[in-house]
C-alpha cells in the first residue's frame, strides 16, 4: 500500500455530510441528508454530533433541521479569500486556447476601460495589433460589450456616451446610434452570458468574450477569443463560444459564484 496515499477514512465518510449541506438548497432533515450522503440516518447522526460541537453543523431546534454551521462558514470564507482569480484564469489558459484552436486574452476593468493584462497567441495566430495594456472600447469590442454589459452603469456611462457620439459621427452601421440601441446589445450580451463582434474592431476578425464572477457576483475578468473569420466559428453554441462560456462559468464557480438560471 503507498503510504503517502494513507487517509483516514472516516474523515472522507463524514465529509459526505458536509458536501451535501453545501449542495442542498437549504436546511435539510436527518434522513433526507443521510441518503443524500449515502448513508444510515443513524450513521450520518453520529458524525453530526460531532460537526455539531466543532460549529461545522448546527441543527435548527425549531424543525430538527440540519445546515452548515458557522466554522463552515469561515473556512469557505478563508479559501476564497485566497482564491486569486487571474491566476486560475492564466493557469487554465493553455488548455482552453488548445481547444479552441484560437488566441486568448484576459481582461479586468483598469482606470480607462477594459484593458488587456494577459495574452496566450495561438500557434497559427493571426497578426492582430493588440498589446498588453490596451484598453479595449465598450461598443466596437467583444470585451468591452461584456464589462458594459456587467458592470454598473455609472462605471461606463462616460465611455459609452463618448463612444455613441463617435458612432453616430462615423455613421457606423455595425454599432448602435442611441440609448435604447445599447440597451437592446447589452441584453443580448445578458442573455447569451457571452459577447460576440463580427468584423467590428478589426477588419477580418471574430471575437467572444465571456463573463468570469467573484463570490460575490461582481464581475473578476473576462476570457476573449479571436480569430480570423475563415476559420473562426462565430456561430452561438458553437465550436467556440460554448467552451469558452463553459470554461468562463466553471472558472466563476470555482471562485464561489453561485450561477442563477437563465
Amino acid at each position: 500500500m503507498d503510504k503517502e496515499r494513507v487517509g483516514i477514512q472516516s474523515v472522507e465518510v463524514g465529509f459526505a455530510l458536509l458536501d451535501a449541506l453545501s449542495r442542498a438548497r437549504g436546511p435539510l432533515m436527518l434522513k433526507d441528508l443521510a441518503q443524500e450522503a449515502g448513508m444510515s440516518a443513524a450513521k450520518a447522526h453520529r458524525y453530526l454530533v460531532s460537526f455539531q460541537r466543532l460549529g461545522l453543523v448546527v441543527q435548527d431546534a425549531r424543525n430538527a433541521r440540519y445546515d452548515l454551521g458557522p466554522a463552515a462558514l469561515k473556512l469557505g470564507l478563508a479559501s476564497l479569500a485566497r482564491l486569486d482569480a487571474m491566476r486560475l484564469a492564466r493557469e487554465r489558459m493553455a488548455p482552453l486556447m488548445d481547444a479552441l484552436g484560437h488566441t486568448l486574452a484576459l481582461a479586468v476593468w483598469g482606470n480607462h476601460g477594459p484593458t488587456i493584462v494577459h495574452w496566450e497567441e495561438a500557434p497559427r495566430a493571426l497578426t492582430a495589433n493588440l498589446r498588453l495594456g490596451d484598453v479595449m472600447p465598450l461598443l466596437s469590442s467583444a470585451t468591452g460589450r461584456c464589462f458594459a454589459a456587467y458592470l454598473p452603469r455609472e462605471k461606463t456611462a462616460a465611455l459609452l456616451a463618448e463612444e455613441l457620439a463617435l458612432a453616430t459621427r462615423q455613421g457606423r452601421a455595425d454599432l448602435p446610434h442611441d440609448e435604447a440601441g445599447v440597451q437592446a446589445l447589452l441584453r443580448e450580451v445578458r442573455e447569451r452570458r457571452c459577447a460576440r463582434v463580427l468584423d467590428t474592431l478589426l477588419p477580418g476578425i471574430h471575437a467572444f468574450c465571456a463573463p468570469v464572477f467573484d463570490a460575490g457576483g461582481h464581475l473578476a475578468l473576462a476570457i476573449t477569443t479571436l480569430g480570423p473569420a475563415a476559420t473562426f466559428d462565430a456561430a452561438w453554441g458553437g465550436a467556440i463560444e460554448a467552451p469558452l462560456r463553459a470554461a468562463a462559468e466553471q472558472l466563476s464557480r470555482d471562485l464561489g459564484h453561485a450561477a442563477t438560471p437563465g
